[in-house]
């Protein structure tokens, strides 16, 4: 029989970790509140508004459904009560009031696909009709568990689930459990989050094989400058970005970008309803570089300035106009590196000039 595609990219995997990582940071007792909380979470990892129905609330088999929506009240979560009510289909939007400043860094596909796994492990035969801690440990085995060797319980897996291990052997989630270590069963090795990279023998003409280094080797073998800069990006708070995001960014090959027409005709609508946008481009640049230790990013710079939705195209494009035309700099294809260019710098020696220079008397 042909094995079940994997759900997750190794990407996508660690996005799940993070996921759940932290939802195991919130003060929340019971594996029926974390299992509640795993779901909006995930919904609202964009928006910071996760839309559940009372049939969503219903289809958890929660074994005390008030209690899990009594618990995220204590978070300050905002809506979730109108779930126990007796509509069962009306969409209930939950706020998150930690997501107002801070959010998971999921994209639109990152989140779709979580949540899809999300769904399909809870799902999974072998966990359907077990406890809620035994379905909750299912979603953090599944997402630290190599499909095809040993792994180590995680360190943030809630207590509440350890008591429901040998349920999830019984079924056959697991294949071995044996003190910290253990084995995900061959019906569930596709909802792995650590799938195996397949190896594709070289041809003989190939040379030698180029082996992708982990975020740490990439880390440990650039230069001192680079990787304080790197750093500089992964701790910054105002940012708080995702490893995720950061190695992706970082280990990224760069390709030469190539703009359609479409493209340039949207750059000449932006002009003209955003004229003259270098000089304060590059006056965010300098603010946001002395406030973060790093520049911003193309995304980060262009939502700053207010410039409204935009395609990436477009955002690339016209920071490179903002480029080519002297007002901003980067080291490309280095990310997070923006700051003020030529002309800004020039301006600003100039203004320093003149404001230190002594006023000159009218000639007679």
């Amino acid at each position: 029989m042909k094995p079940n595609p994997f759900l997750l990219t190794p990407r996508q995997g660690e996005a799940a970790r993070e996921l759940l990582a932290h939802v195991s940071s919130l003060p929340l007792k019971g594996a029926d509140a974390r299992l509640l909380a795993v779901v909006v979470t995930i919904r609202a990892a964009r928006s910071g508004i996760g839309n559940l129905t009372g049939q969503d609330l219903r289809s958890l088999r929660l074994a005390d459904a008030e209690g899990a929506v009594v618990a995220v009240s204590a978070l300050g979560w905002q809506g979730q009560e109108a779930l126990l009510g007796d509509d069962l289909v009306t969409p209930v939007a939950i706020t998150l009031p930690e997501f107002a400043d801070r959010r998971l860094p999921f994209g639109k596909v990152m989140r779709s696909r979580v949540s899809g796994w999300t769904t399909r492990t809870l799902s999974a035969k072998p966990v359907k009709k077990t406890s809620t801690a035994a379905r909750l440990a299912a979603l953090y085995l599944a997402a630290h568990g190599p499909a095809d060797e040993r792994g180590t319980l995680p360190a943030d897996l809630p207590a509440d689930c350890l008591p429901a291990l040998p349920e999830l052997l019984a079924k056959g989630f697991l294949r071995e459990l044996d003190g910290s270590g253990y084995l995900l069963g061959e019906a569930v090795r596709h909802l792995s989050g650590m799938r195996p990279v397949p190896v594709v023998p070289p041809r003989a003409d190939d040379g030698p094989v180029e082996q992708t280094p982990s975020w740490d080797e990439w880390k440990a073998g650039v230069s001192v400058a680079l990787r304080r800069h790197v750093e500089a990006v992964e701790k910054c708070a105002d940012c708080s970005l995702s490893t995720v995001r950061v190695s992706e960014a970082f280990m990224r090959k760069a390709v030469p970008a190539q703009f359609e027409e479409k493209v340039r005709r949207a750059y000449g609508v932006w002009e003209a309803r955003y004229p003259d946008q270098g000089p304060p481009a590059a006056r965010f640049a300098a603010s946001f570089r002395a406030s973060h230790g790093h520049g911003p990013s193309v995304k980060q710079l262009c939502k700053g300035m207010g410039w409204g939705k935009m395609s990436r195209d477009l955002r690339i494009f016209v920071i490179r106009r903002l480029i080519a035309d002297g007002w901003l700099m980067n080291t490309d294809p280095v990310p997070w590196t923006l700051r003020p260019g030529r002309n800004a710098q020039a301006g600003a020696a100039g203004a320093a000039t003149s404001a230190g220079a002594p006023a000159r008397r009218p000639a007679p």
